[in-house]
Formats: structure tokens, C-alpha cells, sequence
């Protein structure tokens, strides 16, 4: 039996002994790694005498692969920092070759060949041959004769629209009558394949160019945070094109260790990228820090970007320091976005952290209407940012591909691992959670109720009120084109109250999420007495006043003892402490309504304050003649500084320019070691300054030169941080110039 040819046999590399069974080779989880393919594959003795130089042979190949040339024109690749070809599957590109002497199509044999990872099989994707074609097909993989002049010529090479997404290699394979000859390894031909979107057959297809546009191609986003009556927004360079950071995403992979075989389905990257951002079970990108201590990192609020922590952890291969919910999901975009994947960021206001999926967070209050928070466990936060990603969903019944929550922020633990997706947002909003991955805990997030419960000193519990429209109130992304705010709230969950809205509540809790039961005899705030309160907005260093109203709808007179508590909460909604407890009596007159005012002074806040000046209000009202209790919460985010950029003179491209950062310091101390950060994709690398101290009403001023490389609408990020001060930022849009030559 004569000896098999090809690559797939394992000379360099035999099957290790110990490795038997159905895995006849080991798992093959790195882009990087790779095996040495052999330049000759002899099929018999070659006689004494023969020169193989004779025989036809490739002198030299063209990639085409600069920023200007067809292919990365062709495949909008062309705005990667990355010399190297870079094209799209399910899409021609072109190459060049060179031979020793003119290509005669009847008596010489040559095919292409790509390879990627270590021990390539064709089965596998991992080792594909590509043969010459009279016509292209799309759908499977061939390589057209285009041109011929003298010794070169040019092919198109199609790509199968559900190939291996990596980095592969090159080959140009002769059949010679003594075997094969091969070109051998030169890393300049290597060829990135990304997802396509403008493909109809990949499974990230997207019909609508100017979403493509903003959800491939943006290397800007907006991330939406505050609270939802005072909506903050700050810009983020997800920095998809930068210099390393494709080699940087695809690492990711390695890191997740998904299977090669397995890269060219988004719906597994999807599940593995949810995990490997995080670090909280395996060593991923970032490391989440949510009690204000920031030791030996960055502070969540200080990044701009995704470029810096993506760079540093593919250098050190560690986790970097730190990130909140907005940081994970603005590298999981950049991810997405880097290897063709559409994405985007999403925000969910008063978003519900449901540890038991059983759509419902319990406030529990003592007989004086007081919060317990021994009892009080669930919590809500003040905003939760996740991720969309754009794909078909083939395991899933047909209407449930389309947007797809995935979400790296760590909370809970989902198949043995901290991630989260994807999830359809189209399964979400009609309630069908029993479909893969994670979306009972998605639906818990947009649609659970806040239950008050009256917490009895003899262990009983009496449920007082059920706000079922808290939740969820608002679902923010960024506007296609602009920075504006695009509300996306019905695409999770129907209007409240309509008929659609409990048919999706009837199925998702026919699927298995459970939801208590409460008494028919549930008392309604609203019958009597009726209580709501406003916090003003104030900026930061400002005293506040809080607005407590009261109205009494009955001809009966009443009593109440109120009580207001004032916490610093983190966003995620866990408090960290009291900094405010005042009790007041009103007296409400029939059919009458009653206002109080409370004020806080500055010095109660500010000397506790968290990252986000975030501060949390809980009201609760006794009425004493019915021992009816009365409850209301709200957070209020204070009004931060912004640092204010400007770029005096000419914005050219190639031409120097400078950028100046000033920010004044409004508060009542001085600001101590200070870290100032500026970014701008196209413009300039992020860099990084530090001032000892800004002293109270002084204003800090930092010049940075730089030279633009790219040409339009560029966008500048700053932000500024210390421990008394966080969250601080200022952008500035500005055209940059392309000056002809002269």
C-alpha cells in the first residue's frame, strides 16, 4: 500500500501514545502555534540526474494586501494598522504568483493552500486546498485564473462563508512526478479572514450598510450611565484598527482555548469572548473591582479605551486592573468589532441583579418603616451595560437570530463559568427562556417587580406594595450616526400592562421561571395617601435638596411619621454606608396635599463619596392611624466636573499639532496625584500624566503634541482621576485635514 501524501500525515508530529480513541490528535486551541509544513513530499525515488530546479516552480507571490490595493479597499479591512493581508470569508480577493517560467495549464499542476494552527486536517478546516475553478461558486472555496502575463498570474480566491476566523498561512503546492513541492513559510503572506457582514451567506450577515458602517466599522462608541432621570453619556475608542490589536483579539481565543475548528461559528466566540474578558475564574482580560480600592491598577473611570488593556494583556498574558460593567462590555466591543462580528453596547437602567432568576427583588421594612437590610438582599443597579452581537442563530428555532445579549461583566456563574449569552433579545422579549444561553437571568434584568414587604417582629411578613414598572425602565444604545441615544426598550419587553406583555410573563413562566406567589390581599399604595419625592440635580460640592410629597385623596385626616435615609451606593446598587437618617411628622388634612423639605449639606456626602457620586434615597411614610406603610427609592447622580480639550491651529494630516487639556478644580480641597489620560484613535496613542496636586479654584493645563494620521471627523478622550475625584471627562470632535501634494 503505498504511502499516503498530504499534510494531514504526522511525521514532525506523531500521535502521542497516550492520546487514543475518538481524539486521534490534540486539541488544537492556538492561532500562534504551528507545525513546520514540508517543502517536498516525495511519492517515489527521484532517479540520479534530476535537478528539481527544473521542474516548475514559484519564484515569488503578491499579496496586494496595502491599504490602498483591491483587497482591503474590496473587504473593508483597509483601516487596519496591520501591513499584512486582511480579508473577509465568503468573499474573492486577489493574489499574484510568480513563476520560474510561463504557467502551461495542460502538462502543469498547482493549487493554493491554507493553513492554520497545528496539526492540519482538511475535515477539521484547519488545512484547506484550494483548487483551481473555471468560475467561482460562492459557498465553497476555489481560486479563478484571472490574468496571465509572461511568468505571473493572478488569481481570485473565494472563501467559504463559514471558514475558520484566524490568522492562516500560505502555501503554494506544485505536483511535480516526484511528489509535491511547496513554497515555503514566509510569514509575509499570511492571510487574517474575518467575519462578513456584507456577506448573505455568513451567519453575521447585515443588510443595512449604514449599520454595518456604525456596528463594524465605528472604532468610536458612546456608553450610556448616570441614572435614568439624569442620563450621562462618555465617549469610548474601542480602537478595533489599532496596530496589534487584531493579533491581541484573536489571542483571546487562544486564551478561551476554543477549539480552531470551532472560530468560524459567532454563536461559541460569543459564549468563550463572555468569559475570557472577565478574569474571574480564568485569568482573562479584565479584573473587576466594584469597592473603590484600586491598588496597583486603573481605576475603572480613568480608561478611554480598549487599546491599552487589550496591548497589556497580550504582552503580560495577566489580567488587567480594573474594570466595571462599561469597561468589560467596551473591550467585548472592540473584540467583536476586530474580528467582523457586529456590536454594539447597550444599557439598562434600574437593571435588576435577580440571584434566583424569580423576577423579583425583595424590600423588606420594620414596623417603623425602616429598610432592614439584614433581610434586604437583592439589589438594583443604577445602570448595567452589556453587549449585542449580531448573528443567526441556527440552534435556535427560526425568528431568534438577529441581536444577541452577551455579557462579560462577571455576576453569575453559568454552565461552571462567570459569563453570560448569547442570549436572543427577540426569545427575551416574548418570554420563550428556555432556549440557550442564559436567558432566564437576562429576562429577570429587564422584567423583574420590587416587592416592599413589612417585616413583623413576630417573623410574620406582609407584603405593602409591588412596583412591577421599576425595572427596566429604559434600554439605551448609541444612535446610528451620531452620538444621540436610540431607545431600544421594546425590542426586550412589551409596554407595560398591555396583553402582549403578560402572555410573555405566561411563557417564560411556563418555561420554568419561577415567581412567588402573593396574597390576593396585597393593600396598593395609591387608595388613601399617595407619597413621591424629587431630588434636585446638583453638582458636585453642593448641598441638596430632597422634595417629599404627600397627598392625602380621602375625606379622612391622618397622621404619619416619615423617615428619610440617605446612602453612598455603588452603581451596582450595594450600599456602603448611611451618611444621612432624618425623621419627620406630617399632619394630611383631608383631600389636601403636604410638602416637606430636606436639606443635605455637602460635608454629609462628600468626605464618604464613591466613583460615581452616586447617592441613594429611601423614603418611607407610617400612616399611624392605619399602620399602613408608605415607601419610595430613587438615586440621584451628582453633576461632575468635565476636563475641556482644545487644538489651536491647523488639524493636518502628517502635519504636528498640539492638544491642550485644562480642567479646574471646583471643590473646597486640593486634589492630590492626579492622573490626567488622553486618547484618540487616528490621532494619537493614549498617554498618561500625573500631577502631584491641583489646589482648590486652580486650573490645571497639559500640552501634548502629536501628528494625525487619518483624515475626517476624529474624536479626542480625556479623562482625569484621583481618589477624591472620579469619572471626570472631556471629548472634543474635530476635522482633520488631508492636504494635497503638491
Amino acid at each position: 500500500m503505498s504511502e499516503p501524501t498530504g499534510i494531514d500525515k504526522e511525521k514532525k508530529n506523531p500521535i502521542p501514545p497516550t492520546l487514543s480513541g475518538r481524539r486521534a490528535l490534540p486539541q488544537n486551541v492556538s492561532n500562534a502555534e504551528e507545525d513546520e509544513v514540508p517543502v517536498m513530499e516525495m511519492t517515489g525515488l527521484v532517479p540520479r540526474g534530476v535537478n528539481l530546479k527544473d521542474n516548475f516552480e514559484v519564484k515569488e507571490v503578491h499579496m496586494f494586501k496595502d491599504t490602498q490595493e483591491v483587497n482591503k479597499q474590496a473587504h473593508h479591512t483597509d483601516k487596519f494598522y496591520n501591513p499584512k493581508l486582511i480579508v473577509r470569508r465568503g468573499q474573492p480577493f486577489h493574489i499574484q504568483i510568480d513563476f520560474n517560467r510561463p504557467y502551461n495549464p495542460e502538462k502543469d499542476q498547482f493549487w493554493v493552500e491554507y493553513v492554520i494552527g497545528r496539526y492540519p486536517q482538511q475535515n477539521k478546516g484547519t488545512y484547506i486546498p484550494v483548487p483551481l475553478v473555471e468560475e467561482l461558486q460562492s459557498g465553497t472555496w476555489g481560486a479563478k485564473i484571472t490574468w496571465k502575463e509572461d511568468s505571473s498570474i493572478r488569481l481570485s480566491i473565494m472563501s467559504a462563508p463559514t471558514c475558520i476566523v484566524g490568522k492562516f498561512r500560505l502555501y503554494v503546492a506544485i505536483q511535480t512526478p516526484f511528489g509535491i513541492l511547496r513554497t515555503k513559510r514566509n510569514p509575509e503572506t499570511d492571510t487574517y479572514i474575518l467575519f462578513n457582514p456584507w456577506c448573505p451567506e455568513d451567519s453575521v450577515f447585515l443588510d443595512d450598510e449604514k449599520e454595518r458602517q456604525e456596528y463594524v466599522l465605528n472604532d468610536i462608541g458612546v456608553v450610556f450611565h448616570g441614572d435614568i432621570n439624569n442620563i450621562k453619556s462618555r465617549s469610548w475608542n474601542y480602537g478595533q484598527f489599532e496596530e496589534g490589536i487584531l493579533d491581541a483579539c484573536l489571542y483571546l481565543m487562544d486564551r478561551a482555548k476554543l477549539d480552531l475548528s470551532g472560530r468560524g461559528n459567532p454563536v461559541k466566540i460569543g459564549r468563550v469572548g463572555s468569559a475570557v474578558i472577565n478574569a474571574k475564574d480564568d485569568e482573562g482580560v479584565v479584573a473587576g473591582s466594584w469597592d473603590n480600592v484600586y491598588a496597583y491598577g486603573v481605576a475603572p473611570s480613568a480608561w478611554t479605551g480598549s487599546v491599552d488593556i487589550l496591548l497589556e494583556y497580550h504582552s503580560s498574558g495577566m489580567p488587567v486592573r480594573y474594570g466595571q460593567c462599561w469597561v468589560f462590555a467596551g473591550v467585548f466591543n472592540t473584540f467583536l468589532r476586530c474580528i467582523g462580528i457586529p456590536g454594539r453596547i447597550v444599557t439598562n437602567y434600574s437593571s435588576a441583579h435577580d440571584n434566583d432568576a424569580n423576577l423579583q427583588l425583595d424590600v423588606f421594612v420594620d414596623e417603623e418603616g425602616k429598610v432592614n437590610p439584614k433581610l434586604t438582599k437583592d439589589s438594583v443597579w443604577n445602570y448595567h451595560v452589556w453587549n449585542e452581537a449580531w448573528m443567526a442563530r441556527p440552534d435556535l428555532p427560526v425568528g431568534f437570530g438577529g441581536w444577541q445579549v452577551v455579557d462579560s461583566t462577571p455576576q453569575e456563574n453559568s454552565d461552571g463559568m462567570y459569563r453570560c449569552g448569547p442570549a436572543s433579545v427577540q426569545a427575551v422579549k416574548h418570554g420563550h427562556v428556555c432556549f440557550p444561553f442564559d436567558a432566564p437571568f437576562v429576562y429577570a434584568e429587564v422584567n423583574s417587580d420590587i416587592v416592599y414587604s413589612k417585616a413583623m417582629k413576630d417573623g410574620t411578613r406582609v407584603i405593602e406594595h409591588i412596583d412591577k414598572t421599576h425595572i427596566g425602565k429604559l434600554i439605551l444604545t448609541k444612535e446610528i450616526g451620531s452620538d444621540g441615544t436610540k431607545d431600544i426598550t421594546e425590542q426586550y419587553k412589551f409596554q407595560e400592562g398591555t396583553e402582549e406583555e403578560r402572555l410573555a410573563l405566561e411563557t417564560a413562566l411556563m418555561y420554568g421561571i419561577k415567581k412567588e406567589a402573593t396574597p390576593d390581599t396585597v393593600l396598593q399604595i395609591g387608595t388613601d395617601v399617595d407619597m413621591d419625592f424629587q431630588v434636585e440635580n446638583t453638582t458636585l460640592g453642593s448641598d441638596i435638596k430632597v422634595t417629599v410629597t404627600f397627598r392625602n385623596n380621602s375625606h379622612n385626616r391622618y397622621t404619619a411619621t416619615a423617615y428619610l435615609s440617605g446612602s453612598i451606593v455603588f452603581y451596582t446598587g450595594v450600599l456602603k454606608n448611611e451618611f444621612k437618617s432624618h425623621i419627620f411628622d406630617v399632619t394630611l388634612e383631608p383631600r389636601t396635599s403636604k410638602i416637606s423639605e430636606v436639606l443635605i449639606k455637602s460635608r454629609e456626602y462628600m468626605s464618604q463619596l464613591l466613583e460615581q457620586a452616586s447617592l441613594h434615597f429611601f423614603v418611607t411614610a407610617r400612616l399611624n392611624e392605619t399602620k399602613k406603610i408608605l415607601a419610595k427609592q430613587k438615586t440621584s447622580v451628582l453633576q461632575i466636573p468635565k476636563l475641556h480639550i482644545k487644538v489651536p491651529g491647523e488639524k493636518v494630516v502628517g502635519k504636528e499639532m498640539s492638544v491642550i487639556t485644562e480642567f479646574t478644580n471646583p471643590l473646597n480641597q486640593k486634589l492630590e496625584n492626579v492622573w490626567v489620560r488622553l486618547d484618540g484613535p487616528g490621532l494619537l496613542k493614549a498617554t498618561t500624566k500625573m500631577f502631584r496636586e491641583i489646589p482648590k479654584n486652580s486650573t490645571l493645563t497639559w500640552e501634548e503634541k502629536c501628528i494625525p494620521r487619518q483624515a475626517g471627523v476624529r474624536k479626542l478622550i480625556a479623562s482625569l482621576n484621583c481618589d477624591a475625584l472620579r469619572h471626570v471627562y472631556g471629548e472634543l470632535d474635530l476635522e482633520v485635514e488631508r492636504k494635497p501634494l503638491v
